[in-house]
Formats: C-alpha cells, sequence, structure tokens
C-alpha cells in the first residue's frame, strides 16, 4: 500500500509538471473505528475508511486549494480536481506576502508510531476491554456510557519543486469511560490514550473508576462557598489548558495577530513558575510525532518553556512567511507538547488522597465547557462538572457540587504552582469526528 501511495503522488505530480501547474499535494488516508456505549449497551458500533487528497494550486501571490474524497484507483478523478485547483489559482486574489512551496532534498519515511495489533483491534476486544474495565460497577442506577476509538492515519506529502515524498503512518486509541447516576445525575469519569496495543491498561481505568464511584457514592455532597482553593488539576484539564496557550500563548502568527497573552519583550525572560517546563519534544512516541515538518525540516526538541523562562514563539511557514520572520519546525497538524517532570511522587488519585495535607485541596480532574475570556491576558473559563473532590485537611472528602474556574494562564501555571508529579503520562485532546489526527499534550501524572 505504501508503495501504491508514493507511486500514485509521483503520477499526480507528472501530470501537473505536464501540464505546467504549480501545486503541493497532501494525501491523508484513515481507518477508523468507533465504539460507542449507552446506558450499558453498545448503541454505535462503525468503521469507515476514507482517503482525502488535499491541493493547492500556486501562482505567484495566488494560492487556491481543492480537496475530495477518492480512492487510490481513481488517478482520473484525482488528475480533475488538480486541474480544477488551477482553474481556481487564475481568479484568486493575490496574498499580501509571498507563501513559500518547500523543495524537499529528500524522501522520508516514518512508520515508528504504527502499531498494527492497535489499529485493528477487534469489536470483541474492544468490549472486552470495556467490559474488563467496568466489572462489578454498574447497578440499576449507576449505567455505563463512553467510547472506545482506534485506528490508522496515513499522511504523504510532494509537490512539484521535488520528486521526493515525506510519508507519516501512526495508529491511535482513545477511550472515554463514565458512569452515571441516572436518578442523582452526577457522573464520573476516567479516560486512556495509547499509540500502541500494549499501552492499553483496563485495570488502571477500573481503579480510578471504582475508587471515584466510591467517594460519590459514599461521601457528603456539598455546595463550595465562592473564595480561593488550593487546586490540584488532573492530566486531562492540564492538557486542555495546554491545548488553550498553544493558541493564545507561544503561537507567533497569533501573536503577530493580537491573540497572545505573551509580549515578545517577554523572550528569554521568566513569565511562569520555575517548576514549569515545556517541551516540543518529537521524541516522546505518546504524542503521536512528527519527525519531519511538512517543509521537510528535522524536528526534535524545541524548547519553550525551561524553568519558567519564555524562550521563543513558534511560526509555521505560512506565518513566517506574512510577517517575514523566520520559520520553526512547526509546520505540521500537531505538536508534540511535553511538561517537564516534578517533585512529587503521587501516581493515582489514591495516593493523592491518601497524601497528608495542610489545607483544604480541591481537586478537578476535568475541565469541561472550556472557553477564552481574554486572550490577550491569558484567561479561561471553565466548569469543573463532575469528578471534583474536595479533600479536607482532616482527612475527609468531600464531593463538591459543579464549580466554574475563571483565572488567567499565567496565574495558573505561574510562581503559585507549589508541585508538579514525578511521572507524566499521555492525554489525547483528538476528536472522534473530522479527519483522524491524534493530538497529545503529555501532561504530568494526574496532578
Amino acid at each position: 500500500m505504501k508503495e501504491q501511495i508514493i507511486n500514485t503522488l509521483k503520477a499526480l505530480r507528472t501530470y501537473a509538471i505536464e501540464k505546467g501547474y504549480d501545486i503541493s499535494l497532501v494525501y491523508h488516508e484513515e481507518d477508523s473505528y468507533l465504539m460507542r456505549f449507552a446506558n450499558s449497551a453498545i448503541s454505535l458500533n462503525t468503521n469507515e475508511h476514507l482517503i482525502r487528497l488535499e491541493i493547492s494550486a500556486h501562482d505567484g501571490r495566488k494560492r487556491a486549494s481543492y480537496e475530495l474524497i477518492t480512492d487510490l484507483d481513481k488517478v482520473d478523478e484525482m488528475k480533475k480536481a488538480i486541474d480544477a485547483a488551477a482553474e481556481l489559482v487564475v481568479h484568486a486574489q493575490p496574498l499580501n506576502y509571498q507563501p513559500t512551496l518547500p523543495t524537499y532534498k529528500e524522501s522520508f519515511v516514518d512508520e515508528s508510531g504504527f502499531d498494527e495489533n492497535l489499529a485493528k483491534i477487534s469489536n470483541e476486544k474492544r468490549l472486552a476491554f470495556f467490559n474488563e474495565a467496568s466489572k462489578g460497577l454498574e447497578t440499576e442506577e449507576i449505567r455505563l456510557s463512553g467510547i472506545f476509538s482506534n485506528g490508522a492515519t496515513t499522511q504523504a506529502f510532494i509537490n512539484t519543486h521535488s520528486e521526493h515524498v515525506l510519508y507519516f503512518k501512526t495508529s491511535d486509541a482513545q477511550i472515554s469511560m463514565v458512569l452515571a447516576h441516572t436518578r442523582l445525575k452526577w457522573e464520573v469519569q476516567s479516560e486512556q490514550s495509547a499509540w500502541r496495543k500494549s499501552d492499553l491498561d483496563p485495570g488502571e481505568m477500573h481503579g480510578e473508576l471504582s475508587f471515584l464511584l466510591d467517594r460519590y457514592l459514599n461521601d457528603s455532597p456539598q455546595q463550595l462557598p465562592l473564595g480561593n482553593y488550593e487546586i490540584v488539576f488532573g492530566s486531562a484539564a492540564i492538557a486542555d489548558m495546554i491545548n488553550f496557550m498553544n493558541y493564545i500563548g507561544f503561537n507567533g502568527g497569533l501573536m503577530k495577530r493580537g491573540y497572545s497573552f505573551l509580549k515578545e519583550e517577554q523572550v528569554g525572560k521568566k513569565v511562569f513558575s520555575e517548576k514549569f517546563t515545556l517541551n516540543d519534544d518529537t521524541n516522546a512516541m505518546e504524542t503521536f510525532p512528527f519527525k519531519r515538518d511538512f517543509m521537510g525540516k528535522v524536528r526534535d526538541l524545541y524548547p519553550l518553556f525551561t524553568s519558567g523562562v519564555f524562550q521563543g514563539y513558534i511560526y509555521s511557514q505560512d506565518d513566517a512567511d506574512e510577517f517575514s520572520v523566520e520559520s520553526t519546525s512547526h509546520t505540521v497538524r500537531h505538536f508534540s507538547l511535553v511538561i517537564g517532570k516534578g517533585g512529587k511522587d503521587v501516581d493515582s488519585l489514591q495516593d493523592l488522597v491518601k497524601m497528608p495535607r495542610q489545607n483544604d485541596l480541591l481537586y478537578i480532574p476535568f475541565l469541561h465547557y472550556m472557553n477564552i475570556v481574554n486572550p490577550s491576558k491569558g484567561v479561561i473559563t471553565a466548569s469543573s462538572r463532575f469528578g471534583a473532590l474536595l479533600l479536607k485537611k482532616d482527612g475527609s472528602v468531600v464531593v463538591p457540587f459543579n464549580v466554574r474556574l475563571t483565572q488567567s494562564l499565567l496565574d495558573i501555571f505561574g510562581d503559585k504552582v507549589d508541585w508538579l508529579s514525578k511521572e507524566t503520562v499521555p492525554y489525547n485532546t483528538s476528536q472522534s469526528y473530522g479527519s483522524r489526527n491524534p493530538e497529545i499534550s503529555h501532561s504530568n501524572s494526574s496532578y
């Protein structure tokens, strides 16, 4: 299949050259499987195989794009799409900058992140995973829902400036399990992601769900008074906040457009806690890394914040072209964001609850309905909804009703940070719909 993909792209490139076109082609293929549960039963079990061809035609400062869903055997259809893109670019309005079309110096093939055993895990094994993770937890009032999504993504790039091809293939899985009380209307949730089958661990999810379920069934519920709290964020909450920082923090193009809470004069200066380090690290296989960006640049470890010090903005090639700056190796569909390890030896929620504490701690595992209040100040807002716990300093546990957090990322990751865990875990922020693009923020282990 790989050879057929590459040969097809080369044939399409030859066709474009013969027609005198200046084009780039992006091949995107996915095998997606989704098993959805609702009310303790399978509500949907589906799969799809899709091939998308994205065509960009260039004419000086003019650029036009055309996309179609196709099949490798439909070469004539793809050639007509190239003709359509070439016709569109004639009528396009010119950009106010000259976009760059790369000249690849060599071909690059990376299948190191692909595990066929995960990509093609069977219906029986998906169901067995859910059964093991929820064993003994369901009752007439406690009902199970969730998803098990897995599959493979293949992406390949070529253009008329070079005969070389960039080729990437990865596998991924995302599992989300929810236990909901049908009468009291609360939920507890556990999630897991993986790039290979050996990373799947239903026992870990069972342990977390069982512990949360026990708390929600047996500890006192309470509406928390308004005020300041010491908060312990779970991996999902941290990952979602880092994902927002990806847009309104260190993205150079958005900064130039006025949508960043960081200023250019802050490069090289401390803006966060010295405990906070964030890298774009393609050595972390759990992040589904692109070892080359789509301009052909090598990607390795790229520091963003080191002990709280801002190292600089990232620029895709298109943003670099528009704002006349040097591009970084970030013309990719997602980054490999990894938070540096801390010093706290806490590996699970159970460990956190048992930990001695001098003050009450509000544990928030997930942030729901997150949105931006003020991008220039880094202010975000979100709801805890379900799964939160108030860990009292006397050792007792309270189940808080839904609370809303509205705070600046500058404060959340600022000097008030007390500790980070020693271990990191992956958290997948991709979606089940749209083109498959597994996207990970590598966040601290639960806290």
